[in-house]
């Protein structure tokens, strides 16, 4: 089974927001729906790296629409930031992609002291989604797409020790971050349904595939070992993006599901729906856990 960007519904009119799009998969994700016909807003860190990505696209998509913000979602500063330049411009989202992340890096701290996976990949996405929410077109199908893995299947969260300062393993720290991802998903699902917002919140996740972030962030033996690993079991990072296009296009996604590739245990394969882990549907963490981001970003849910 396989997935083409020419079953992507035409994306013509939408506007949408991409977080790490200058690699990986933000950048297959932002090139396929730009050939759809998608306004693609590619929310990067490093400049530089952000225009090579976005001429490599012009040149593979010469009628695409592609803007370039800065973003760097370590910095709760920076999220505030791209939120005001967006409100002065008057942008309209249909779509915000929550795909940038961090993966199993030494342990460092975020610009607001938070352990750099968890305030990245979770906090960082939970503000900067919160602060755009009200420039999400109600009328037309808006969705929130948040990324997460399957490692989120080994996450627990460690409301005692949120910030790994008892201890730190970068595997654990980053299933903590990825579980995060899930268990902020659904609840603003939950909430956005409370509160009688057209908006579906959605979860993915790429399976296993090859990407730069495998490299970026991981050190000693498992670094080492992850060119063979992904050798014999990733799919490419387009592949691994399909799920998140699928649940940003597709006219069946439904508020409050998770998307992933089906076949080979969701590793690889067409995308399609998957389901989380039994604890990552638990309500009343997920609730806690809002209220505590709430608390740390100072970034508040107002409908």
């Amino acid at each position: 089974m396989s997935f083409s960007i020419s079953e992507i519904p035409d994306q013509s009119g939408r506007t949408v927001l991409v977080t790490g799009a200058n690699s990986g998969l933000g950048f297959e994700t932002a090139k396929a729906l730009a050939a759809r016909g998608a306004r693609v807003i590619m929310a990067v860190r490093d400049e530089a790296k952000g225009l090579a990505a976005l001429d490599l696209i012009e040149i593979e998509v010469p009628e695409a629409q592609l803007e370039l913000k800065s973003l760097d979602l370590s910095d709760l500063e920076s999220v505030q930031a791209l939120s005001r330049q967006l409100h002065d411009e008057g942008v309209q989202l249909d779509v915000l992609i929550n795909n940038a992340g961090v993966m199993m890096p030494p342990r460092g701290l975020t610009k607001q002291g938070f352990e750099t996976q968890f305030g990245t990949n979770h906090l960082g996405h939970f503000a900067l989604t919160l602060l755009l929410l009200d420039l999400m077109k109600l009328e037309g199908d808006a969705r929130v797409v948040t990324v997460s893995s399957e490692m989120h299947r080994r996450g627990f969260i460690d409301f005692d020790d949120l910030q790994s300062e008892q201890g730190y393993s970068p595997t654990a720290a980053y299933a903590q971050s990825k579980i995060a991802n899930v268990y902020f998903g659904l609840e603003l699902a939950r909430k956005c349904m409370a509160a009688g917002m057209d908006v579906k919140s959605v979860v993915a996740h790429p399976g296993y595939a090859a990407t730069n972030l495998q490299y970026a962030g991981p050190t000693g033996l498992v670094r080492l070992f992850m060119p063979l690993t992904n050798a014999l079991f990733a799919q490419s990072a387009e592949a691994g993006a399909w799920p998140q296009i699928y649940a940003a296009t597709m006219p069946d996604v439904k508020n409050g599901e998770y998307f992933g590739p089906t076949g080979l245990g969701n590793m690889r394969g067409a995308p399609g729906r998957n389901v989380p882990v039994a604890r990552a549907q638990d309500k009343e963490i997920a609730a806690r856990l809002w209220d505590v981001s709430e608390e740390l970003t100072g970034v508040h849910w107002s409908p």
